[in-house]
């Protein structure tokens, strides 16, 4: 499979979720790194920083930049939370994403695909679930905290978490905001293969009291091939009435990725 139709994929993932607001406020981050803080109590802090919420409701402006080419477009979104995310480009090109259940159709060249998680648990060398791309989104850790040992150190401006034992397919670094203890970065890489997705949280803002990502840049690397897509977050409304529609028209033709 090739590069570009990889990670095009994994734009429909990740463009999904991280969500600003109309009228919210840029969170203003003053923390300063305290290198007595424990492993146990960043965990702790970082565990209780992640919002609850019921839905979201909002519109994505994703820019994004491949072999020296750029392109926007500007996204309608809802969400449920824990239980599906919708996309819709103009009413042309719709996304539906549930735990059990990855699908997408396009009008322009009359496509879709249906299937499930087992496509990217491959392409990123772990088992990859709905759980997992919602916390990545929403400036979450991408794992539960609370099944891994860490070590921790630090720099001028975050607390770094690294797994004591590296998976076998791919590294993890998180790198963890002193303020309010959402990320301030993500990395997963894969040096065998020459394959880097990072994510860096170039903001935050607070929606109704929550904590959630402003600006958002992503970064995804394989050996030569590089691909930066920029996120402006804008219109949320949260815990609303959310209606999902979505259905393949007949005579379309399937992509196997």
């Amino acid at each position: 499979m090739a590069f570009k139709t990889r990670i095009s994929f994994v734009i429909l993932l990740i463009t999904m979720v991280v969500s600003g607001c109309k009228g919210s406020k840029t969170l203003v981050t003053n923390g300063t790194v305290d290198t007595k803080l424990s492993v146990k109590q960043l965990i702790k802090n970082s565990t209780k920083a992640n919002i609850d919420f019921t839905s979201l409701t909002g519109k994505l402006k994703v820019d994004y930049t491949q072999n020296q080419k750029s392109k926007g477009v500007s996204l309608s979104f809802r969400m449920e939370k824990d239980k599906t995310i919708w996309m819709s480009y103009l009413g042309i090109a719709k996304v539906l994403i549930t735990p059990a259940r990855v699908a997408f159709y396009n009008k322009w060249d009359n496509t879709y695909f249906d299937g499930d998680f087992a496509y990217l648990s491959n392409l990123l060398g772990t088992d990859l679930d709905f759980s997992k791309v919602q916390n990545m989104l929403l400036g979450q850790s991408l794992f539960d905290l609370n099944d891994d040992k860490y070590n921790l150190s630090a720099n001028d401006k975050s607390y770094i978490l690294q797994p004591k034992k590296q998976r076998e397919l791919f590294e993890l670094f998180l790198f963890v905001n002193p303020s309010h203890f959402k990320m301030d970065a993500q990395e997963i890489s894969q040096p065998s293969d020459k394959r880097i997705l990072h994510i860096d949280y170039l903001a935050y803002q607070k929606v109704d009291d929550k904590t959630l990502p402003e600006l958002t840049k992503i970064l995804a690397i394989e050996d030569e091939e590089q691909l930066e897509i920029n996120l402006e977050l804008k219109s949320v409304k949260l815990n609303e009435d959310v209606r999902f529609p979505f259905t393949i028209p007949s005579g379309y033709k399937k992509i196997e990725l």
